[in-house]
């Protein structure tokens, strides 16, 4: 019996999950700053010094942090994930998505790919929904505290765990097995059965990725980033683009769910050529899905 297809989302985080930077909601007013001073003082600490730009701003919450005697353990930054504000839709977008798949024949599996921290997104309502998080994350030493990055995923990093998917290669620490060749017919989540939904530049490798390879890439957006989002669908950088509402019966929705029939007919056609040419003895032709 032919395994169960793997229908694979990819998601950023911040802007296309929740209304802003998972940092605003708690963390920075934690410190008494607004988030225009807060990323304003870390943009600035990065270009001062030359520095990644993910690892500028998790320097900066620390020192900040420690200016104001403010306890940062992991256990604070998960607490501080309930208080995210996701899009309309999100909480029962999976379970929905989820559904709608196995209905199809095909099992759906939901990831991250985030900029943002993993302590935070663990403390939000939805973190169980996913079967991996691939964001920042901090080292902490023997009492709890944060001492040095553990992960700093930047815009660049983000297509490191796209490979890692498709091979089901899930451990981050393990680069032989990532980098090992494997037969694309053995690969665990075929490129042409992930979905990435990002809202903006920061997603643009792997939503060219998804094109290149046979993905979907979508951008979601509102009002304040809809020019910019308007251009990367301008510029084949995404092949759709819609408000970030979640619900039930909105284009976003059903555009999805069409894109999951879609691959589920694509990966029956490709089982039965396949299943017809071993019974003639002949072989499967590595990029025989292209047929399809």
């Amino acid at each position: 019996m032919a395994q169960q297809p793997i229908v694979a989302f990819l998601y950023d985080f911040d802007k296309t999950l929740c209304t802003t930077d998972m940092q605003n909601y708690a963390f920075i007013p934690s410190l008494g700053m607004t988030p225009a001073e807060f990323w304003k003082e870390a943009n600035e600490f990065g270009r001062r010094n030359r520095m990644d730009g993910i690892l500028a701003y998790m320097y900066t919450m620390l020192r900040e942090a420690e200016r104001r005697k403010l306890p940062l353990t992991r256990a604070d930054l998960v607490e501080k994930g309930r208080g995210i504000v996701l899009f309309p839709g999100v909480e029962d977008w999976f379970g929905r998505i989820n559904a709608f798949g196995a209905e199809q024949g095909v099992r759906v599996e939901h990831y991250v790919i985030s900029s943002g921290l993993r302590e935070i997104i663990e403390g939000s309502s939805i973190s169980g929904a996913f079967k991996e998080i691939y964001a920042s994350e901090f080292y902490y030493d023997e009492q709890g505290d944060p001492v040095w990055p553990k992960l700093a995923v930047n815009f660049t990093a983000k297509t490191q765990f796209v490979y890692r998917i498709n091979k089901g290669v899930l451990d981050v620490s393990d680069d032989k097995t990532l980098n090992d060749s494997m037969p694309d017919d053995s690969k665990r989540v075929p490129f042409h059965n992930m979905i990435y939904v990002g809202d903006g530049l920061s997603d643009v490798p792997c939503m060219k990725m998804m094109r290149a390879y046979g993905g979907q890439a979508i951008a979601v957006y509102q009002e304040s980033n809809r020019p910019g989002v308007e251009d990367l669908l301008a510029k084949g950088r995404v092949d759709f683009i819609f408000p970030a509402d979640y619900s039930e019966g909105t284009v976003l929705d059903t555009t999805v769910k069409d894109i999951i029939r879609k691959m589920a007919v694509t990966d029956r056609l490709w089982e039965e050529n396949a299943q017809q040419l071993r019974s003639i003895g002949g072989d499967v032709l590595p990029n025989q899905v292209g047929l399809f």
